[in-house]
């Protein structure tokens, strides 16, 4: 977390808990800086967390039901705040000052209430509709919303999931023609309200057992596969819960017994089957689809058990007990099916967010090697299409991402806009990370993720091809050290790929040097020419200064002086800024400050400035060498110029005094004795200037530079 971010969200906490005196937010943030120690989540320190505040909450099931809610949504650092949580909880005397807390908010929060409510009434004379109407009307109103947003229906999702996808992508996505989701035939699914069997159905409860048994193994085989039977037959959903199913009730009960055991798997099939059905449409996204294309294979896999049970029992092989013993292998695996469907449903889970469900659950059945084995399945198929993303983003810089499910998102941003703002938004907002995409597995090494394809782009946007010779293809395992070191493998081809680039080809270093000719006053001679070339024009107010006659002087200095050998000194142009140094400065440090709108909004300046008072440097510079010279760094430099350059224009004002005042040897030694004490000044302050100038170059800059030299020449 940056230091900026804790700024904000301490002064956020101490403004919520209305914390007005004490000794203020630095202190706290000073105390978080020094004192932050990553918290490594374990299933163990959750779980002992979750039941620790599940003691001491007044409604431990609400709590453990909103967790469960948050936990099948794939929320992140939902752990983390249940650990602080539970911390929080035995710290007696925070919680004393929390409640108290709550209780003066409270009190507020009810005064103002009653003082809003004493100001408002309602005139029944003029108002035409009565209170017990308007109640009536606001009961409609809720029954409506519920069950819209419960029943919201599924074209309007894809619909909306259609239309954020092509704004993201600029693509438009295909889609299945209407008559596939028209038909609901189509569907493995249980269709109700529709009774396609045309036999008279007998009364199981006059049949004797043996019947009664042989008939319900025949209906149970068409239930297991989605399609009603005479005796049993499945319940309308409401919502996205479970499908429920009614049993003839004159059924003989030890049947009956063995038949609501067998009914779950009918329940889970049920469940899966639509999640195939609606996740195969392109608008869930690859990761969604490929995912239900492994589903549909296991599912196949267990209609060819159905269809060797139904061969049985047409050789009447096949008594209940029997069944029961056939289908509970299986059981287990339509469960663990239909619970991740039900997870992705809830958590309305796509791409990144749909792999980190996975990764957990796979965990999370350590010691049941059988769910451990499927869900390992299920997750590396699912993570074929991601990855694949994933590579040409690492191996190329290359985003291929139609559904907006990769955890990096690219935004349109103009590169040749990096010299006008003042802020390093192309490079921090051209490509984002997007928190809810990013797998739990890769989280570790996501910011290396979002930099390798970053540094990739960078070269490829100049012109040339880059491919990762150390490419290979990336699988999904347990062991995270596997893809880890090959995602940090192509980090370190990229980062060396651009760095070579920049400091060889690109002369990065050469360019600096440049920049510190003219910025930092290192040219003594090229200043003096440029300073006795330019020092009527300067003293003009800034209005009647002539910028081409000054260019034409900047090119006059430039090719008289030992500048004339920098390769880069067509680059040097000159700038006349609206504002004194001090504004420059003041508007600056007012930028997020509540002061900023009053200091841009007033006048550039009361004083009319001099062309010295307004003068600056300032230094075209090049993609890509722009992602690092930027405006906020050469902003940096003038200002830094701008200082130096008036110390410098001082200093000559001193010596010309000097200059002037030998005049005074011409006079007598009696009268001499008054230009004293004005001499004694003027070389006091002469030595001061001259001084403080030394100290800033060869005390602060020089040594600086030297060590960002060396830092350049080591960097890898």
């Amino acid at each position: 977390m940056s230091e900026f971010r804790i700024h904000h969200d301490v002064n956020e906490l101490l403004s919520l808990l209305r914390v007005h005196d004490g000794e203020g937010a630095e202190v706290y943030i000073d105390l978080l800086q020094k004192n932050r120690t990553p918290y490594v989540t374990t299933t163990v320190s959750a779980h002992s967390a979750k039941v620790k505040i599940a003691e001491f909450s007044r409604t431990p099931e609400d709590f453990l039901k909103k967790y469960d809610e948050l936990k099948s949504k794939n929320t992140r650092h939902l752990d983390s705040l249940v650990y602080l949580l539970s911390k929080l909880t035995e710290d007696k005397e925070t919680l004393q000052y929390l409640q108290q807390n709550a209780k003066d908010r409270a009190e507020l929060a009810t005064n103002a209430a009653t003082s809003g409510s004493t100001n408002f009434s309602i005139h029944s004379s003029t108002s035409k509709i009565s209170l017990q109407e308007l109640e009536e009307l606001r009961k409609q109103l809720g029954s409506v919303t519920a069950n819209s947003s419960a029943h919201q229906p599924l074209e309007l999702t894809r619909k909306i999931l259609r239309d954020k996808q092509k704004k993201n992508s600029g693509q438009p996505i295909p889609v299945f023609p209407s008559w596939v989701y028209e038909r609901p035939s189509l569907i493995g699914d249980f269709l109700i309200g529709t009774s396609l069997s045309t036999d008279t159905t007998v009364p199981i409860g006059t049949l004797p057992l043996a019947s009664q048994e042989s008939m319900i193994v025949e209906d149970l085989l068409y239930v297991l596969i989605g399609v009603d039977g005479r005796y049993i037959t499945a319940q309308p959903l409401t919502g996205r819960q479970n499908r429920l199913f009614s049993v003839d009730p004159n059924l003989d009960l030890s049947i009956k017994e063995l038949v609501t055991r067998i009914l779950p798997v009918a329940a889970s099939y049920s469940a899966v089957t639509r999640f195939i059905e609606e996740k195969s449409s392109f608008e869930y996204g690859q990761v969604n689809h490929a995912l239900a294309a492994a589903m549909r294979t296991l599912i196949k896999e267990y209609m060819i058990l159905i269809t060797q049970l139904e061969h049985l029992q047409r050789q009447g092989l096949l008594s209940l007990q029997k069944l029961w013993f056939y289908i509970q292998p299986t059981m287990r695996t339509l469960e663990i099916l239909a619970s991740l469907a039900t997870s992705v449903d809830k958590g309305e889970c796509m791409g990144g967010s749909t792999l980190s469900l996975l990764h957990d659950k796979t965990f999370n059945y350590t010691g049941d090697s059988q769910a451990q084995e499927l869900c390992l399945y299920l997750t590396k198929a699912a993570s074929v299409p991601y990855f694949e993303i994933l590579e040409k983003w690492i191996y190329r810089g290359i985003i291929n991402d139609p559904y907006s499910e990769f955890m990096v998102e690219e935004h349109e941003l103009q590169k040749e806009k990096i010299q006008e703002d003042y802020n390093d938004k192309y490079w921090d907002q051209r490509y984002t990370v997007v928190q809810q995409q990013i797998p739990s597995f890769l989280q570790k090494i996501a910011d290396k993720i979002l930099s390798t394809g970053k540094y990739l782009n960078v070269v490829r946007e100049c012109g040339r091809d880059v491919t990762c010779p150390v490419a290979k293809e990336v699988i999904y395992t347990l062991k995270e050290r596997a893809y880890v070191e090959q995602i940090e493998k192509a980090y370190n081809y990229a980062s060396k790929v651009l760095l070579d680039f920049l400091m060889e080809e690109k002369e990065l270093v050469a360019h600096l040097r440049s920049i510190k000719h003219y910025f930092l006053m290192d040219q003594g001679d090229f200043f003096v020419h440029f300073m006795d070339l330019t020092e009527e024009e300067l003293k003009k107010p800034v209005d009647d200064i002539i910028t081409t006659r000054l260019e034409a002087l900047l090119e006059l200095a430039l090719r008289m002086s030992t500048a004339n050998t920098d390769p880069f000194k067509d680059d040097l142009k000159i700038d006349l800024m609206p504002h004194d140094l001090i504004t420059q400065l003041l508007r600056v440090l007012a930028i997020e400050t509540k002061q900023e709108k009053a200091i841009i909004s007033a006048d550039p300046t009361e004083l009319t400035l001099s062309g010295l008072e307004a003068f600056s440097f300032d230094y075209i510079v090049k993609w890509p060498l722009s992602l690092i010279i930027n405006r906020k760094a050469l902003t940096r430099y003038q200002m830094l110029f701008r200082h130096m350059f008036y110390c410098k224009h001082v200093e000559r004002q001193l010596c010309n005094v000097w200059i002037s005042n030998k005049m005074a040897k011409q006079f007598s030694l009696h009268s001499s004795k008054w230009f004293a004490g004005a001499f004694t000044l003027r070389q006091r302050m002469l030595n001061f200037v001259q001084n403080i100038q030394y100290y800033m170059m060869f005390e602060v800059m020089e040594p600086t530079w030297h060590i960002l030299e060396k830092n350049l020449k080591l960097v890898s």
